[in-house]
């Protein structure tokens, strides 16, 4: 699967709610919230402990970002990163 079905399927692909006066805002919804929110204690621990996702949290906390949303994005990451291993069969290894 791609990154940004994967995200989809598991519902942290970011969906528009736009309509009249609300413009710019984007909300994740829908799909398999058990394991969005399995992924989002995950990213609590992974933001805090694993060096290639903490300094993704700590650059994106630096721009500015809330930390909901950075959470939100390393769950994101975390998915994709565990899609990408499965469809390879392979071991993560920070180092490559």
């Amino acid at each position: 699967m791609t990154k940004k079905k994967v995200a989809a399927l598991v519902g942290l692909a970011p969906i528009n709610c736009e309509s009249g006066k609300y413009k710019g805002c984007c909300r994740i919804k829908g799909e398999r919230s058990g394991l969005r929110r399995l992924l989002y204690q995950a990213a609590l621990s992974a933001a805090r402990f694993n060096p290639v996702l903490s300094d993704f949290a700590k650059r994106s906390r630096a721009k500015g970002k809330p930390h909901k949303v950075v959470l939100i994005a390393v769950a994101r990451k975390l998915i994709v990163l565990v899609n990408s291993l499965l469809t390879k069969n392979t071991v993560w290894n920070p180092e490559i």
